[in-house]
């Protein structure tokens, strides 16, 4: 699996570690940046481009998620969410993770780097890497509606 990472001057310290520890694992890891310290970065460049990246991937037919960090994750969440076709979540636990997955197949997960241990937040992003979207019908719907609106502004 490719795995696209971003992150703000917060996540950089958890950014590196997750290239090493994922890629160690056997993930393809992507990284969008920043490349050097900056605490006046601008993290939405960084997280819209690898939430582009995310979506031109999966829609080649390549097995692709993404990981977004800052303090909070928020920021980082809601820059991600801008781009068509992305189902970014903010994780804060294992069951957050895994539920992002399993019910809204998230393909974009944004974890606060300031919130967790450096441990806590791997197994966080882990848990959301490794679980399988559901295909349940009600899920599938769902997912289906809010697609819809973001392609032609229609509730359905």
């Amino acid at each position: 699996m490719r795995v696209h990472i971003a992150t703000d001057h917060a996540g950089m310290e958890l950014s590196a570690h997750l290239i090493t520890a994922l890629t160690a694992k056997g993930y393809e890891m992507v990284d969008h940046g920043p490349q050097e310290y900056d605490a006046e970065d601008d993290y939405p460049s960084f997280c819209i481009t690898a939430a582009l990246a995310v979506v031109a991937d999966q829609a080649a037919g390549v097995d692709a998620l993404g990981i977004v960090l800052g303090g909070s994750g928020n920021g980082e969440q809601i820059a991600a969410n801008k781009v068509k076709g992305v189902r970014a979540a903010l994780a804060w636990n294992l069951s957050t993770a895994q539920l992002a997955r399993e019910h809204n197949d998230a393909n974009v997960v944004a974890v606060g780097g300031r919130q967790h241990s450096v441990e806590e937040a791997t197994e966080i992003i882990e848990a959301f890497l490794s679980e399988p979207f559901s295909d349940a019908e009600r899920h599938v719907r769902r997912i289906r509606k809010i697609a819809t609106y973001e392609t032609t502004g229609e509730v359905v």
